[in-house]
Formats: structure tokens, sequence, C-alpha cells
């Protein structure tokens, strides 16, 4: 299962896509932090356009030809909060990437198994439709020479088709698992993909789950988000105080006058604070105690969660327990004393076909219920990145 969980994470074109994503986010925060561009300005000052001098660049004194350059001076700590924005979006999107990496694993893991349960299932189901088909032959041969009833053939016979239609229904669910198996995996054959894992522990200290599940992907993603949030806030703050702006321009004039230089500064009147750089902060501040609030909620949620998975975890592995220690054995028993009885003439041929398929029945719940148990330690297993290390460097990236 080991190599199919890594043949996914190879493919996968979302853990590639959230690579791009954190790459972005790491240039958009070396970009933040600079200064803005200068302005490049040019113009033409006071060109007549009445009188004689209409339209004459010379010849009136206050003509002037100018070109200029502007810069914002952006306050150092605003451009610092800006660019620790983006380092924490970096942070969101690497909890984003380790949750999508566990998804993968834990998906491909579920898939694996259900392809490996509905294979053992299927392969079941054909030995007991093989024997069905000799033991009608066996009918036949004891109607023929007088020695079984045709009740016993017909038995025998609507056993069969039960079995072939059931076996039809497990066929189509082992290509299902094989098709789910193939979209995580590719075309890969499944014939080499390691064996079942152990599958007795989940690595989870069910007592210490709050500690356990603060490093659970979602959670981890809703931290990051909160501190992305006091990030805003602390920008939101820094806005208060007003960038400035310089400007210097050289002002060319006819050949007769001066030419002049200009100097000036440039600084936004913030009148009205109370409703537009207090308001936004307010707001700010209010989205960051949302997202720690909907934190704190999805922690209480999470611990439920699996703590309801794990004691149906543990619930069905006593149930497997008990069909492989005590209900198949004695459903083989009883195929046993029935065949027995059958074979000295004190049971009949339908009752040996009812006994062996209910041990059959048997064996495909257990089956069933040993998939089950195998889909909730999946999902148990791969819940934290601190769960499972040994699978991929993939688990323990950025």
């Amino acid at each position: 299962m080991s190599q199919a969980q890594q043949l996914a994470l190879a493919r996968s074109r979302q853990l590639s896509a959230q690579d791009f994503a954190i790459s972005a986010a790491r240039d958009m925060a070396v970009a933040a932090s600079q200064l803005p561009d200068p302005v490049l300005k040019t113009g033409i000052d006071n060109l007549p356009v009445s009188g004689p001098d209409h339209g004459n660049l010379t010849n009136d004194f206050m003509t002037m030809r100018r070109i200029g350059l502007m810069q914002e001076i952006t306050h150092s700590d605003k451009r610092q909060l800006r660019a620790e924005r983006y380092e924490r979006v970096i942070n969101k999107s690497q909890a984003e990437k380790m949750q999508t990496t566990l998804g993968i694993v834990r998906d491909t893991s579920i898939a694996w198994l259900d392809r490996y349960y509905s294979e053992k299932m299927l392969a079941l189901a054909k030995e007991q439709l093989n024997q069905a088909r000799l033991e009608i032959q066996a009918a036949e041969l004891a109607y023929r020479s007088g020695r079984g009833s045709q009740a016993d053939l017909l038995t025998a016979r609507s056993a069969l088709a039960l079995m072939e239609d059931r076996n039809s229904d497990l066929a189509r669910r082992a290509r299902n698992a094989s098709i789910m198996l193939t979209r995580w995996i590719g075309e890969t054959s499944t014939d080499s993909l390691g064996a079942l894992p152990v599958m007795h522990q989940v690595g989870l200290d069910i007592s210490a789950l709050e500690t356990t599940l603060a490093h659970h992907p979602q959670i981890s993603i809703m931290n990051r988000q909160v501190e992305l949030a006091d990030t805003e806030a602390k920008l939101a703050e820094a806005n208060k105080k007003p960038d400035w702006s310089i400007e210097v321009a050289y002002q060319q004039r006819g050949p007769a006058y001066s030419n002049m230089v200009s100097v000036g500064v440039s600084l936004p009147l913030q009148w009205d604070q109370k409703n537009r750089q207090q308001r936004e902060l307010s707001s700010r501040l209010a989205m960051a105690d949302q997202a720690r609030a909907e934190r704190d909620e999805a922690l209480r949620s999470h611990i439920a969660e699996v703590s309801s998975l794990f004691n149906e975890w543990q619930s069905k592995r006593s149930r497997v327990s008990r069909y492989d220690n005590e209900l198949l054995p004695l459903a083989t028993q009883k195929v046993q004393a029935i065949l027995a009885a059958y074979r000295g003439g004190k049971s009949s041929l339908g009752d040996l076909l009812t006994a062996q398929r209910n041990q059959t029945d048997m064996h495909l719940q257990a089956l069933q219920l040993q998939a089950e148990t195998a889909s909730l330690w999946a999902q148990l297993r791969y819940l934290t990145p601190l769960n499972e290390t040994r699978i991929t460097p993939e688990l323990n990236r950025d």
C-alpha cells in the first residue's frame, strides 16, 4: 500500500498547483517590501491659447516645459507588514498543501483497501460458484440414477442462479474499486503494490485529542488564517499613519527667461479617521476574532468526530475478532455436520446447499466488516502528519 501512496503523491497535480501558489506568494512578499515605483511627470504649464502668442512655447515668460519625478515614501513598517502578510499566505498555502498530501495518502489507502477486500470477496464467491456447479452435476447424476429427487435438482439450480447474481454484483464492485484506485495511481499494475499493512494501531492518544488535533491539517490552516488576520489588523493600524510623496520638477522657459526647479511634498489629510481608518482597523480586528472563533469551533467538532470514529473502529475490531474466533468456525462445523448427514442419507441436498450458502454469506460479511474496519483505520491513521512519518518525505516538507 505504501507504494500506491507514493505513486499517488508523485502524479498529483494539486500538489504541483499548491507549489506554484507558494512560489507566487514568495515573490509577492519580496515585491510588497519595496517602495512604490517612482512616477515620471511631464507637461507644459501656462501655454497661451489666445492673443498674438497663442500656441507659442517661448514668447510668454510664464510658459514652461516641465519634466519631473515623484516618489511616494511608504513607511518602512507598512512595507514590512505587507511583506509579512504574504509570508502568512505562504504559511497558509503550505498548510493547505499538507492537508492535500494527507488527503491523497488517506484516499489512496482507502481505495487500495477497498480493491483488496473486494477482490477477496469476489474470489470467495467464485470458489463457491464453482462448487455449486459441481453439486448440480452430482444432483443431475443422482436424479437420473433414481437416487435423488427433482426437488433437490431444482434447489441446486436455484442456488446456482443466486450465486451467479451475487458473483456479478461482487465483480461490479471489484471493477469499481479498481477504477477508483486507478484514479489515484494511474494505469499502473495493481498486482505489485505491496502487502496488506498491519492495522492494529492508529497512532492516536484518545485521551489527548485536543493536543493531537492541534496538528490536524484543517486546524493548521485555520491557525494560519488567524495569523494572516492578525497581520492585516496590524497593517490597518499602520495605515493610520499617512504616507507622503516628494516631487522634483525642472521647468524650461523661453531663451529670454530663466529656467526653474520646483520641489514639493504631498501628504494625505486623514481628516475623518473615525469613519475611515478606524473603521478599517475595527473591521480587521473583528475578522481576526472571527477566525479564532471558527478555529476553536472546528477543533471541538474534530474532537467529537475523531472520538466517534475511534469508538466505531474499536467496535468493528471486536466484531471482526468475534467472526474469526466464533461465528466462522461455527458455520464451518455446521456445514461439515450437514455434509456428513447428507452422505449418510439423513439430510437433503437443499439443507446442505443452504448451510454452504450461509457459510459463504458469513465469510462475505466478515470480509465486508474487515473492509469497513480498514477504512476507519486509514481515516484515523492519516489524520495528522504526526501519525505517519515513514510513508514519504512529502508529509514533512515545508
